[in-house]
């Protein structure tokens, strides 16, 4: 059945209710990597809970079981093997908390039709049970196959890096078994641990999540161009180009433009582009 956005557009994905804790807080940031040096006081910042902060790019832990009304909504029928995680777009009312009990509420957002793929946008706000709005996740969804439903193509991709040198590049290595460490945080998926399972979906070896790669080049502009600042995100927007193998690591190249920070990162070992169309909006 084709995708039918008189039916799909607007659903509900329901609410959900969701909790965390400093050790929840902490076990995301080593798994984006955090820690090293481990006694250098930034890191003990994102790793021990004397002076927790949480980054920015926590917030899509606590929804990412919010999709999973996604399968039931009528006039979105579609395979899930043939699903790509393309692009992810968080926007934060307020710094988050190291520890929070909060509401998930998602809906089918926006479909366009790529012509060969369909993107399916969803968006989940949190709010915390006392109803303050904390944060609001947009996850862009590629479904291969199933464009051509006669739907608008949508916007263009934002956030072009500037046709100039960047104002720096940082380098952050990661763990061989970084992997391992980020889908202790809730993304089981056996892409990212098992050979055989990787293998099966075309790569040599198990891939970092596109989730970790997120956080990954989130802390790398946060600690070298916001001074450690988790508070001064008020928005983080990303398009995941590449894949990134455990144990590379990442060039994050960023351009200052006013209040916005213009990303793109790469894979150092095989320069090739992970993460691109990226930005932050940075509060004063």
């Amino acid at each position: 059945m084709p995708i039918d956005p008189a039916k799909a557009l607007g659903a509900e994905l329901g609410e959900g209710h969701y909790g965390w804790s400093p050790d929840d807080v902490i076990l995301y940031h080593l798994g984006v990597g955090a820690g090293v040096p481990a006694t250098d006081p930034g890191e003990l910042e994102y790793t021990y809970e004397k002076n927790l902060k949480v980054l920015p790019s926590f917030g899509v832990i606590p929804v990412f079981g919010s999709m999973g009304g996604l399968a039931s909504v009528e006039g979105l029928s579609f395979n899930f093997a043939m699903l790509l995680h393309g692009e992810q777009d968080i926007t934060l009312h307020r710094p988050i908390p190291a520890e929070a009990k909060v509401i998930n509420k998602g809906r089918v957002a926006e479909l366009w039709d790529k012509g060969k793929a369909c993107l399916c946008v969803l968006e989940v706000e949190t709010r915390l049970e006392t109803g303050e709005p904390l944060f609001t996740n947009r996850f862009g969804l590629f479904l291969r196959g199933e464009g051509g439903f006669g739907g608008e193509p949508g916007p263009k991709a934002g956030n072009e890096r500037p046709d100039r040198e960047p104002d720096g590049i940082i380098e952050t290595p990661t763990l061989p078994q970084q992997a391992l460490i980020y889908r202790l945080s809730g993304d089981k998926n056996p892409l990212h641990a098992d050979p055989e399972f990787a293998k099966m979906a075309g790569f040599d070896t198990p891939i970092i999540h596109g989730l970790c790669s997120y956080g990954v080049v989130c802390k790398a502009v946060v600690d070298h161009v916001l001074d450690g600042q988790t508070e001064r995100v008020a928005r983080y927007q990303v398009r995941f180009r590449g894949v990134g193998y455990p144990g590379e690591t990442y060039l994050t190249s960023y351009w200052k433009e006013g209040n916005r920070i213009l990303i793109e990162a790469r894979s150092k070992e095989r320069d090739e582009v992970v993460i691109s169309n990226a930005a932050i909006e940075v509060r004063d």
